[in-house]
């Protein structure tokens, strides 16, 4: 067995268990505030649809995720309530996706709670700590077009 001191650290593991809480974390809080549903992707798509109707194909590059995987994003929005499919009125082969009444109040929860638990992370962390965990772990993200989005993603409202 070896000890503590000789055995490799494990950053890769401790960051899957922080998302882990964070994402439990959001979906804890937000069942509380009466939505029940919470999905991994929904804090970054929400907030990008607060933005305005957005194309399939665009929130799909957002999300880093195929055409096809972004279609069954869609397809749960849909399904849940939130949004729905319009054609965009200047090109009509493109379809946006746009919030329903009910997404409006879900997106502008789960961008509010994004912008508290930050905040109360913030308070927790000397601002130093909080530079030097950001430093690395944007060099954890090997791939260009990650970090690219990860620089473009909507900050919270």
């Amino acid at each position: 067995m070896t000890s503590e001191s000789t055995s490799p650290y494990l950053f890769g593991d401790l960051l899957a268990l922080a998302r882990l809480s964070w994402i439990g974390e959001m979906a804890r809080r937000l069942e509380t505030a009466g939505h029940p549903d919470y999905r991994r992707s929904d804090a970054l798509v929400m907030r990008l649809l607060l933005r305005g109707p957005v194309p399939i194909g665009r929130l799909g590059r957002a999300a880093g995720v195929t055409r096809q995987a972004a279609r069954k994003l869609v397809s749960g929005l849909e399904q849940r309530g939130y949004a729905r499919l319009e054609r965009d009125q200047r090109d009509a082969r493109e379809l946006n996706v746009v919030l329903t009444d009910r997404g409006v109040e879900y997106a502008l929860a789960v961008a509010d709670l994004v912008l508290r638990l930050n905040r109360e992370l913030a308070r927790r962390v000397d601002p130093a700590h909080l530079a030097a965990a950001d430093s690395v772990l944007r060099a954890a993200i090997t791939d260009p077009a990650t970090l690219q989005r990860a620089s473009r993603v909507p900050p919270p409202s």
